[in-house]
């Protein structure tokens, strides 16, 4: 028997009034109360809620409340709100904050609040196995009671507040998926915007690149004077002018005399386009002896004496020894892309070069009648005998060539070494081949060489 037991037996009058006691101090709505509202503060904010412990003395469950001593340092209401007022006038507005440091901050409040309802479960339950101590049984029955009760709305709150949690986190979650894809999306679209408009931009670079190489692919084939040229050119007028030292008035000077130069060499190529006598020249005593089948026109050029005397010469055949002035169709057409032109000079000379012209691609209709693979043979003509058959034992080769219809309207080509030393006053021209067209068109043949002296002419 317990000594409470034996209390009550002992002095019934006092039990029954502890009995009493009992019964009004320890109402059910009484204690429920208490306890929800200790838990709801707690739960609510355990910062700022003063200290609530129970406590039990074996007897009774009685409520203890801890107040904070107050602090005479704390500032007043007015001046909080005075201070407040200050402090957000000084501050400036603050940007919105990023979504994800949002989602951060709800998931941390939460929890807090789960990390304190834990707290408070905790602290049930070491209550309830403290009041197993008790030895009051009806007072154990009561508050045991009371707390089992207390126990399960905790629980069923904190389950509550967990879904409440996990369907906010689900929210967000769902949130932050539409965006990134939105995200994406927007990034897809513009990366392929981005790549097209790249894409033109480097097919206008590979253009400009092309044209470009074009441009200095043409620089290069011009024919710029060179270092060494110009040396040349500054020796010759020095030695003309006898300066050594070079200035501002020397170099005024070396310019009017580069104008000088120029001006000449542009009247020397200007008197028949080579700045190189023509020993050929028709003018000048040069002729036509001989040449293949002319092409007939559907105009009627050529003469019915050529049709009739293969062996006779054509009018038209003077056309390559006279001066064209680039004017399309001034030459002589030969039948097919094979023939040959025989041509008596003006005088022995030593040979040096000849001169194949065509007319010039800027003016030209069409320019496949140009002959292509070419030979040019020349002898001495020995004026006493007439047959041509004996001539041709004598000639030898000048030179062979390709005439480029790519390049210059006007070819000249050197003759070969071993031919240079023998003098000649008679040429063959032979071509094998034209560009294209059923008959040849040659439009001017210059020879170019110097006259032999004497003891030359004798050996």
């Amino acid at each position: 028997m317990s000594a409470s037991t034996v209390s009550i037996t002992a002095n019934p009058a006092s039990g029954s009034a502890r009995r009493r006691a009992v019964e009004k101090k320890q109402p059910s709505d009484l204690a429920d109360s208490n306890l929800a509202t200790a838990a709801a503060a707690a739960a609510a904010d355990p910062i700022s809620t003063p200290n609530i412990s129970f406590r039990s003395d074996g007897r009774d469950a009685i409520q203890v409340v801890k107040k904070p001593l107050p602090n005479t340092n704390a500032p007043t209401s007015s001046t909080r709100r005075a201070s407040g007022s200050a402090a957000a006038a000084k501050k400036p507005s603050k940007p919105p904050k990023p979504r994800w440091l949002t989602v951060v901050s709800v998931f941390t409040k939460n929890l807090l609040l789960l990390l304190v309802l834990v707290g408070l479960i905790q602290m049930v339950r070491r209550l309830v196995m403290n009041s197993n101590n008790v030895n009051d049984s009806d007072g154990l029955a009561v508050i045991s009671g009371d707390f089992e009760g207390k126990f399960a709305e905790m629980e069923s709150f904190v389950k509550k507040t967990t879904k409440m949690m996990q369907v906010q986190i689900e929210v967000i979650d769902r949130k932050l998926d539409s965006g990134i894809r939105s995200v994406r999306d927007e990034l897809s679209v513009k990366v392929a915007e981005k790549g097209e408009e790249l894409e033109l931009k480097l097919k206008e670079v590979s253009g400009r690149t092309e044209n470009l190489e074009k441009l200095m692919s043409e620089f290069r084939e011009k024919d710029w004077v060179s270092k060494d040229e110009l040396d040349n050119l500054f020796e010759e007028y020095r030695k003309t002018k006898g300066d050594t030292e070079f200035d501002d008035k020397s170099l005024d000077e070396f310019r009017a005399y580069a104008r000088e130069v120029v001006e000449k060499e542009i009247e020397k190529h200007a008197a028949d386009g080579l700045g190189r006598v023509d020993y050929a020249l028709a003018s000048g005593g040069g002729h036509v002896v001989k040449h293949s089948e002319p092409f007939i026109t559907k105009s009627g050029g050529g003469d019915v004496w050529s049709l009739l005397n293969r062996n006779a010469v054509s009018n038209d055949a003077q056309r390559i020894l006279t001066p064209s002035f680039g004017e399309p169709g001034q030459c002589f057409p030969l039948k097919g892309d094979r023939g040959f032109v025989q041509i008596r000079l003006r005088t022995s000379i030593i040979p040096e070069a000849v001169t194949l012209e065509h007319v010039a691609k800027s003016v030209a209709y069409d320019r496949s009648s140009a002959p292509k693979n070419c030979r040019i043979s020349g002898w001495l003509h020995d004026k006493k005998e007439t047959d041509l058959a004996a001539d041709s034992e004598k000639m030898f080769l000048l030179t062979e060539f390709i005439y480029d219809l790519d390049k210059s309207n006007a070819q000249t080509f050197n003759v070969l070494e071993s031919a240079g030393s023998s003098a000649i006053d008679t040429i063959r021209f032979d071509f094998t081949s034209n560009h294209g067209m059923p008959h040849t068109c040659i439009y001017r043949l210059r020879v170019h060489g110097r006259e032999p002296n004497s003891l030359v002419m004798q050996s």
